[in-house]
């Protein structure tokens, strides 16, 4: 249903059994998938491409124009997935000329207050907790979950099934797996909570472990660790998601405790 008292751009390509309510603003140059819900006041701008059965609660902002001095006007995208919820005053920003497209996966929760600077690349089932800020060109993987207040600069890499401490300032990558802490940011161990929720075995996890133990508890920089890592330990998908995060890290990713 969508209420007469919403702006809807007619050029707007709106799904089956999409929910519109009051003083809700939908530009034109945007499409929405079957099933989503968008409140009082949350506003879709142009270049959003929206999946099935999204919720987007009042004062969120969708696809605005990017935070960045560089955007000249050029044509980019917001493509969103399935199945997210934005909550209040959620601000996600469009692409720029540098990768053209922001992308949030589906099946995320971004509470209040989050925003998602331009170009960025969220994968799915990813929880966001309020305030949080992302700036242009962030990259988030699957399954991570990021505390309340945090600020991530930009091109920083969060690895998958990660959990970040609230209030944290991340300039350094996260590799997967790990819980991030501390002032300044560090490596304080293994998401364990988060893996046995997600079903991984004590074999799986003894291998993560072992893997962080070159990285980190070793005494050992981090060419020395890759290296150590290849030569002594078998090959499995967990070592080598570690791996690969590790060595395609442009920033360097967090250091440990100290």
């Amino acid at each position: 249903m969508i209420s007469p008292l919403a702006s809807v751009d007619p050029k707007a390509k709106i799904g089956n059994n999409v929910t519109i309510d009051p003083f809700a603003c939908i530009a034109g140059d945007v499409e929405i998938g079957d099933g989503c819900h968008i409140m009082s006041n949350a506003v879709i701008c142009d270049g959003v491409r929206m999946g099935k059965n999204n919720r987007v609660f009042p004062h969120a902002t969708i696809g605005a124009i990017p935070q960045d001095l560089k955007f000249v006007g050029e044509y980019t995208l917001c493509e969103i997935g399935d199945n997210n919820t934005f909550r209040e005053c959620v601000t996600i920003n469009r692409g720029t000329a540098s990768k053209n497209t922001t992308i949030i996966g589906s099946n995320n929760l971004l509470m209040a207050y989050v925003h998602v600077g331009h170009d960025c690349v969220l994968g799915s089932n990813i929880i966001v907790s309020n305030a949080c800020q992302f700036a242009g060109e962030v990259q988030i993987m699957d399954c991570a979950v990021v505390g309340g207040g945090s600020l991530v600069h930009q091109f920083t890499r969060i690895g998958s099934y990660v959990m970040i401490q609230g209030g944290t300032r991340l300039g350094k990558d996260i590799p997967p797996f790990s819980m991030i802490g501390r002032e300044p940011a560090a490596f304080c161990g293994l998401n364990l909570v988060g893996l046995r929720r997600r079903g991984f075995e004590r074999e799986q996890i003894d291998t993560i472990n072992q893997v962080y133990d070159f990285l980190y508890r070793k005494n050992l920089n981090t060419t020395q660790a890759v290296k150590a890592i290849e030569e002594e330990m078998p090959q499995s998908e967990a070592r080598d998601m570690i791996l690969d995060f590790v060595k395609s890290s442009e920033r360097g990713i967090v250091p440990g405790l100290k």
